[in-house]
């Protein structure tokens, strides 16, 4: 018998950046699982080709919805439209996020800087503020609980020598969820980080054409290869399941052991 927490019937999951990549990998996972899953993203052929592949897999719903995460009423819009179709949100991952360094910190340009910012940063507080209200007006009904999620990187935690930007944003985001785990836990909504290493998604599609990179970097990868999408199929039905109800403010690593080398 499968461990019933597992089975994510009647959760309701919406996946930010979930039409490619580590978010696909999640919700192709959830879908799995049978939960009601909302994609959002900005590219419609990619929402509609996430959609086919992982309303196969499940019971549940899986919808699509085109929302750029830097908008802040095109989130606010979207995640009213989810509550109304599903009745509630059950948990939340703001995953969608973009990436771009410079030759250096010291030629970095200010555009440079808020194009991580806009994704990475203000999108995962649109979003997760958005799902916050909904969650908690549950738990005041009398519905408690909920799962929010911030996918962020190793980079927030670790030195990323050209990439500052972006790993501002990430450490903020780690920080973000911390605070919310701590504001939110009495009304039984947890915060939780996800924190990839090297994965193989069209933002490192350059590094990982690049012999010098796999041997300098990817060997050092404890299990020596690159992440994969699917890799993050098992945190993301974990966190949006009951089996992580008592798991709040943490960071978890999917890496393939790279920071500990």
């Amino acid at each position: 018998m499968t461990y019933k927490p597992f089975d994510l019937s009647g959760k309701v999951v919406v996946v930010t950046g979930g039409n490619k990549g580590i978010g696909l990998g999640m919700v192709e996972a959830l879908a799995a699982s049978n939960a009601d899953v909302v994609i959002w993203g900005r590219k419609t052929a990619d929402n509609d080709a996430a959609v086919k592949s992982a309303s196969k897999l499940g019971t549940g719903k899986v919808k699509a919805w085109v929302v750029d995460v830097g908008e802040e009423d095109q989130v606010v819009k979207a995640m009213k439209e989810a509550e109304e179709e599903f009745k509630r949100i059950d948990a939340c991952i703001a995953n969608a996020g973009v990436g771009r360094g410079a030759a250096s910190f010291e030629t970095m340009t200010l555009d440079t800087w808020r194009y991580n910012q806009r994704i990475n940063a203000e999108g995962a507080f649109f979003t997760l503020r958005e799902a916050a209200k909904s969650m908690v007006t549950r738990a005041k009904a009398g519905d408690p609980g909920g799962s929010l999620v911030g996918t962020a990187s190793l980079a927030g935690i670790e030195g990323a020598g050209r990439n500052q930007a972006y790993a501002h944003t990430k450490g903020g985001l780690i920080a973000m969820m911390n605070a919310c785990a701590v504001e939110y836990g009495r009304y039984g909504i947890r915060a939780n980080s996800v924190l990839p290493g090297w994965i193989a998604t069209d933002m490192t599609e350059g590094a990982q054409g690049n012999d010098v990179f796999a041997t300098k970097v990817i060997t050092r990868v404890p299990i020596r290869r690159w992440g994969e999408p699917a890799d993050f199929g098992g945190i993301a039905v974990y966190l949006a399941s009951d089996a992580s109800k008592y798991h709040s403010g943490d960071t978890l690593v999917i890496d393939g052991g790279y920071a500990k080398f």
